[in-house]
């Protein structure tokens, strides 16, 4: 294994930038394609967990540097820890970092700039909304390492039919941006030179709206996601009765009533 570059030593391995509500959390390893180390997934697990707790931020913007998205797991790293123990952490701890993704109060958009493969397809795949260039391209390519993703798949399953998320597991082919927004992977394919001006056109639209409002109906929507019809009525009759008591459910019907704009309070 080559030492790592004074580089990888010096510098975070997640960023974060604010501005006017926006979090923008950038994996910073673009020299490696940002692999999902175990150092990689403690740093964006803190970052994840300050966010949870930051009523300024409305919503998370989640990136990587350099010219692709991630490359996965850290192959490398994993090559010299062969034990299953070992192993069985390093799931559990990338595990916890997708669950964290979905139970942040605030949505989060996946930047998709390049390359977003294996656990990095995984992570845009948990991630609420995902803008991707259309020189992005997706693929669960561990089959041809010897090696199912089936990680991977536990998320990518829950945004493409099942005979599209068995094709990538099966075949390990990479997909492109307009195959993966046909496949429900994400949500908008703009130009290289338009990625950033899409998620932050997204970003306003969510900014626009009540943080309060978002954030309740964020987790009621993946809590009635998973049960079966008649419980997932049960929790969502739950959720709007609970909407309905919210100060700014109040300020906004009274606003629509009087053909103004809501002033929003809650945050």
């Amino acid at each position: 294994m080559n030492a790592p570059s004074k580089t990888e030593v010096d510098a975070p391995y997640v960023l974060r930038g604010d501005r006017d509500g926006v979090a923008t959390l950038t994996l910073n390893r673009g020299e490696r394609l940002n692999p999902l180390s175990t150092a990689m997934l403690a740093a964006l697990q803190a970052e994840l967990d300050l966010v949870a707790k930051d009523g300024a931020t409305r919503v998370v913007v989640l990136a990587g540097a350099g010219k692709h998205f991630c490359a996965g797991h850290d192959l490398r790293e994993m090559r010299s820890h062969p034990d299953k123990a070992w192993q069985k952490r390093l799931f559990e701890q990338c595990s916890e970092a997708m669950l964290s993704l979905v139970r942040l109060p605030q949505p989060v958009i996946a930047r998709v700039q390049g390359v977003a493969v294996a656990a990095g397809c995984q992570l845009v795949s948990m991630c609420d909304l995902a803008v991707a260039s259309e020189a992005a391209q997706f693929a669960l390519p561990g089959i041809k390492s010897g090696i199912f993703c089936t990680t991977p798949g536990v998320g990518v399953v829950r945004n493409l039919s099942r005979k599209h998320a068995l094709e990538m597991l099966f075949t390990g082919d990479a997909i492109d941006a307009r195959t993966a927004l046909a496949w429900g992977l994400v949500n908008r394919v703009p130009t290289p030179a338009e990625l950033d001006t899409e998620v932050d056109k997204l970003a306003r639209k969510i900014l626009a709206h009540s943080g309060a409002v978002v954030g309740l109906g964020k987790r009621f929507f993946y809590e009635q996601v998973e049960k079966g019809l008649a419980d997932a009525y049960a929790l969502a009759s739950e959720g709007m009765a609970c909407n309905m008591t919210l100060e700014d459910a109040a300020e906004g019907i009274d606003a629509f009533i009087g053909k103004r704009s809501p002033a929003w309070r809650g945050k």
